[in-house]
């Protein structure tokens, strides 16, 4: 990818001179514009060679909606790519996120990208290589089913000398052919899956040379700062922009909702933006991160039933203890260190937007209606992803600066602070959890109900052998809730939902293990029959050393399993609780996983090592604290994401389960550490934390409690 890359179409096609192009069916407009009208959330393109192309060079050009944000994609996707192709991972050029010359895509989230992405990809590589088979069987006058490739090169092996490259395959040809239902490699083939290259966008980020979104320097740009409000639910009453209108060169902009001030240099825009006297209309808080839970509780719609089988009555009869608990979850941040930015610049009838997003071809949408455009003049380009975590979806600051750029004639830059990304942002939606649960004379688990209140139902029913069990959902991140339900946004979270359901399932089978005198992971066995489950546990087990105790121990360990997007996950850790200060340090963590075959596995473990040192976050710090509308958050000063220092041993073990597709890595191993800190906390000091996150204050009151 070449983030500053400002090739048209026609450009693009003709790098390189002539090439094979491996045509596709081009889909009719509506589908492009409607993309809830489709089949699947990530349909695209029917034919799936929309997304190859090979060049008279012998180069690779690798098209895909995808963005980089730090995953590792550009990688393992052009590793899939490579493998059933039969070329040089090195010789293939990954184009991401550029509307014009990648076909459509829903997006890039939920760890879809290897799951739901990866085989499209594969199968592109499998059919245009079996066209090139065929191309060679014919320029070499041998049967295709003798031939061999490798690097490119097509070759006899019984007759060294007849060989030809893809390069001269294609040269000076344009080549619309296809076949259908072309097999793609076995596992037991794989060459370049499961290896571990240096990943394509090392040096550039090593070297400091990677482009962003707000990188992107065009002549004549003018930096907006733009008034805000200061709440949700806030509306401009009156403002007078005159002292701002002195500043030397400084334009300002009323355009209906918009006001902004703008300036050639940022830190004069900043000047010009303080002098604009507003009067804005505020609501009175009704809650706040106090009274949240209850206010859920209260606001939420009609609990829906998600999974049930047995009878709950049968299960409080043969129940001889029952256990009740409630667990709840605050508004959590995504905290991306690159904010929300954007560059907007029309030429010729055309707007072209570089914009840090997870959704580019959405966003080309909504920039084409905001704008009164056809969508064929909105070019949406992302370069690299400073971290989006599900919080880049939305891309308000993309229609800011088109619609500055319009106005002003110029190209427009909109960078948020960090207050403004605070603000803005769709967090992690606060939730309550209520579990009944029962267990026989035996301690065999009978009885469980479950109901979460808005976090949303992924994942939220037990993967337990329980008998008699019900899980019921009452709103969750996706919209769908009552007006008033949250006081901001609300939206995906790395792993939304199964979080929130992972920290309170995973956390009472603890409780549940204690109550009856056992093992946590010997009770967490006894009760699973899901072979995969079983494997990761044992396999995380093994690793760590567990020795069987009943809690609390006083050793200070803890462990956690789950399910997120077909991938296991199981999670062992070690922490220590200094008593006074309420403080928790987390020495080491084991995590299993089984995310069937493994693209890259390096990149796999950079992926757990990421996601367990954000989730150390959202366990012990990480809370949104606001009045009404009002976000209080305005930086880190206030809101604490993991530090350095805090990183304790991170070991992690990839399960070799080729028997699965590739599912996703980039987030399940965040789902445990909510419980597994709080499962160990419990082993240390017998304090059981019911919230997250689990802050001193929390623990010192659970000290009490205890």
């Amino acid at each position: 990818m070449n983030p500053d890359s400002d090739l048209s179409r026609r450009g693009f096609l003709g790098l390189g001179g002539s090439g094979l192009f491996v045509l596709f069916r081009v889909e009719p407009l509506e589908a492009f514009q409607e993309p809830a009208r489709l089949p699947s959330r990530q349909a695209g393109p029917a034919d799936f060679n929309a997304y190859l192309r090979i060049g008279a060079d012998g180069r690779v050009g690798c098209m895909v909606g995808k963005v980089e944000l730090g995953q590792g994609s550009m990688t393992s996707l052009a590793q899939l790519l490579a493998e059933e192709l039969d070329v040089a991972l090195d010789s293939v050029d990954m184009v991401m996120g550029d509307t014009d010359l990648c076909p459509w895509d829903m997006g890039t989230f939920g760890s879809l990208s290897t799951r739901v992405f990866g085989p499209r990809l594969r199968a592109a590589g499998a059919e245009a290589r079996a066209v090139l088979l065929e191309m060679a069987a014919e320029r070499l006058e041998v049967p295709a089913a003798r031939l061999q490739v490798k690097d490119g090169v097509v070759s006899d092996p019984s007759s060294p000398a007849k060989r030809v490259t893809y390069a001269q395959l294609v040269e000076g040809k344009r080549i619309e052919r296809h076949l259908a239902k072309v097999p793609v490699k076995p596992v037991s083939a794989f060459t370049v899956v499961g290896k571990s290259p240096r990943r394509k966008d090392a040096l550039e980020k090593v070297t400091g040379t990677a482009k962003y979104a707000a990188d992107m320097a065009i002549p004549g740009t003018l930096h907006a700062r733009i008034l805000r409000p200061p709440a949700h639910g806030a509306t401009l009453k009156d403002v007078d922009t005159s002292g701002a209108g002195k500043v030397a060169g400084v334009r300002v902009v009323k355009d209906g909702d918009l006001v902004a001030v703008l300036h050639e240099r940022p830190d004069v825009a900043d000047q010009a933006l303080g002098l604009l006297k507003a009067q804005f209309d505020r609501p009175q808080p009704a809650v706040d991160d106090k009274t949240i839970f209850d206010h859920l509780l209260k606001a939420a719609p009609h609990a829906q039933v998600v999974g049930e089988s047995g009878s709950l009555a049968e299960g409080e009869k043969l129940s001889a203890s029952i256990v009740e608990e409630t667990y709840l979850n605050s508004y959590v941040a995504h905290a991306p260190m690159e904010t929300h930015s954007a560059v907007a610049s029309f030429e010729g009838g055309k707007v072209t937007v570089w914009v840090s997003t997870q959704t580019p071809f959405p966003v080309k949408q909504q920039l084409a209606q905001a704008l009164g455009m056809t969508p064929q003049n909105v070019r949406v380009i992302t370069p690299y992803v400073g971290g989006g975590f599900g919080g880049k979806s939305a891309s308000q600051q993309a229609i800011e600066a088109a619609r500055l750029a319009k106005i002003t004639g110029r190209p427009v830059q909109v960078v948020m602070d960090r207050a403004e990304e605070f603000f803005y942002d769709s967090f992690r939606p606060a939730a309550v959890v209520k579990i009944r649960s029962g267990t026989a004379a035996d301690g065999k688990l009978v009885l469980w109900d479950f109901q979460v209140w808005g976090a949303g139902d992924r994942e939220a029913r037990p993967f337990y052998d329980i008998p008699h069990q019900r899980t019921r959902s009452a709103g969750g991140w996706m919209g769908g809730n009552p007006p008033g339900m949250h006081p901001f946004a609300v939206g995906p979270w790395r792993a939304p939902s199964v979080n929130t359901n992972t920290f309170a399932r995973e956390s009472h089978i603890d409780i549940l293990a204690n109550k009856a005198g056992r093992d946590p992971l010997e009770f967490r066995l006894s009760h699973l029959s899901d072979k995969r489950m079983r494997r990761v546990l044992e396999a995380a087990a093994k690793q760590f050393g567990w020795k069987p105790a009943r809690t609390p121990s006083g050793r200070g360990v803890g462990v956690a399993c789950g399910i997120y997007s077909g991938t296991y996950v199981a999670t062992m850790a070690e922490v220590a609780v200094d008593k006074g200060a309420g403080a928790v340090q987390v020495k080491r963590v084991v995590c299993a996983q089984d995310q069937g075959v493994t693209v890259n596995p390096d990149g796999s473990r950079q992926q757990m090592e990421g996601s367990i040192t954000m989730g150390l976050g959202y366990a012990l710090t990480e809370e949104v604290h606001f009045k009404g509308g009002e976000v209080l958050e305005r930086n880190f000063d206030t809101y604490r994401i993991p530090r350095f220092s805090w990183l304790p041993k991170i070991e992690t073990i990839l399960i070799d389960n080729p028997e699965v597709p590739a599912s996703g890595c980039g987030e399940p191993p965040i789902i445990n550490m909510g419980a597994v800190i709080a499962n160990a906390i419990y082993d240390a000091v017998g304090a059981r934390l019911l919230q997250l996150p689990m802050t001193p204050e929390r623990i010192k009151e659970a000290l009490k409690r205890a």
